[in-house]
Order: structure tokens, then C-alpha cells, then sequence
């Protein structure tokens, strides 16, 4: 396949935010550099960003994503915190993935501080999920602590292994894994965002993960 000229991705990344009925008709602009594509301008929701973010990411020959978008609630978009707040409790409560009552919330502005302790990694980010496309949500932080039940480090090592197997169209052994107390550091080369979400995906669905160091490379295939 001929390589992308920046132009062109610039090009195509505008047309991929115009076919998403995710992503308003906000006027959004695009710059790219190298492969590493900047969004900047203003969206309604804190879920709009994340769909544009994701628009960009699906286009071939972009390696990054820096996301400048700025969320600016209007109209019906508008909530007070105390709304907000409600929302979020209420969501965590319907939500069958969230230990709901292990999660504590904050909201200023819009802005939904997420705090508390889980005991797998993908539990962290179904609550961030849950939370993240609500109606007035300006921002999503996310602390919560995740703290597994205790894994050997070569037990964990092997587990993370034959979950890569299983889900990543590429030998396993090609990505090098460092795990100590929970904490797992992946290093290697990806040619594709789909491939490097799926290697993330099987790290963060494996029991006795705790802490993702991702050193991952995206590196566009000769």
C-alpha cells in the first residue's frame, strides 16, 4: 500500500469525523504531523472528544493522537453537578460490570473525579465507561486503585501470554513483558491501532493485573 502523505491524512481523518453521527457538526480542525494527528476546537460532550479521538485512530497511517478539544456544553446539554452526580450514581448502580459500591465520585464543572478499589484492571475502565457518556460530563479522572488478588509473577506471566494467543493476530513471543507485583510493562512493535487495542485488551482482561506500563510502538508496515 502507498504511504500516506500527511495531507492525505489530514484529509481523510475530516471525513471520517463527518461520517461518525457520533461527532456533532462542530467545526473541528485537524493538523498532521509526521503521522501524529492534532484535533482541536470545541464539542458538546465529554463523549463527543472521545469519539472524535476515536475517528482519527481509525484512519490508516495515523501513529498518534494529541486530542485539544475543548468541551463546551449549550442547550440540552447542560446539567448542574448535583444532576450530574445523581446520573453517575445511578449509572453505576444499572451498570451488571461495576462493583458500583466501591466507587466514590466527585463533580465540579462537569468535571467526574472517579476514586475507590477494584479488583480487576477491566473493571476500571467499565466504570470510566459507564460514566463517560453522560449527558454534562466535561471530563472523566480516573483514580481508582486497582488491587487483584495476589498472582505469582510467573503465574501471571503465562496467563498474559495465552490471553495474546488467543486474541492478537501475531506471535505472542514478539512482545516483551515485564510483570513484578502486578505491575506489567509491554514493549514491542505494532503495525496497526487495532493491533496494539488488542494487546491491550488481553493485558487488561487477565486477573492479578494491577499497573499497565505501555511502551507499545505503532510503526507504520514498509
Amino acid at each position: 500500500m502507498k504511504k500516506r502523505t500527511d495531507a492525505e491524512i489530514q484529509q481523510a481523518v475530516l471525513r471520517e469525523l463527518t461520517l461518525d453521527t457520533r461527532i456533532g457538526r462542530a467545526d473541528l480542525g485537524v493538523q498532521v504531523d509526521g503521522g501524529i494527528v492534532t484535533l482541536n476546537g470545541k464539542v458538546s460532550s465529554w463523549a463527543e472528544r472521545h469519539a472524535a479521538q476515536e475517528a482519527a485512530h481509525r484512519v490508516g497511517g495515523v501513529f498518534d493522537v494529541a486530542n485539544e478539544l475543548q468541551v463546551r456544553p449549550t442547550g440540552s446539554a447542560l446539567r448542574s453537578d448535583v444532576d450530574i452526580a445523581r446520573a453517575v450514581r445511578d449509572t453505576l448502580e444499572w451498570d451488571v460490570f461495576v462493583p458500583d459500591k466501591q466507587i466514590r465520585s466527585t463533580v465540579s464543572d462537569g468535571r467526574v473525579t472517579l476514586q475507590g478499589q477494584v479488583s480487576y484492571y477491566r473493571q476500571r475502565d467499565d466504570v470510566e465507561k459507564a460514566v463517560r457518556d453522560l449527558v454534562g460530563v466535561t471530563a472523566v479522572v480516573n483514580q481508582i486503585e486497582v488491587v487483584p488478588p495476589p498472582v505469582a509473577a510467573d503465574d501471571l506471566r503465562r496467563s498474559i501470554r495465552a490471553a495474546l494467543e488467543r486474541q492478537v493476530e501475531r506471535e505472542a513471543e514478539q512482545i516483551d513483558l515485564e510483570v513484578e507485583e502486578g505491575r506489567v510493562a509491554i514493549r514491542g512493535v505494532v503495525h496497526s491501532r487495532r493491533e496494539l487495542d488488542a494487546i491491550l485488551g488481553a493485558v487488561k482482561g487477565t486477573p492479578g493485573v494491577r499497573v499497565i506500563d505501555n511502551g507499545l510502538r505503532l510503526v507504520r508496515a514498509p
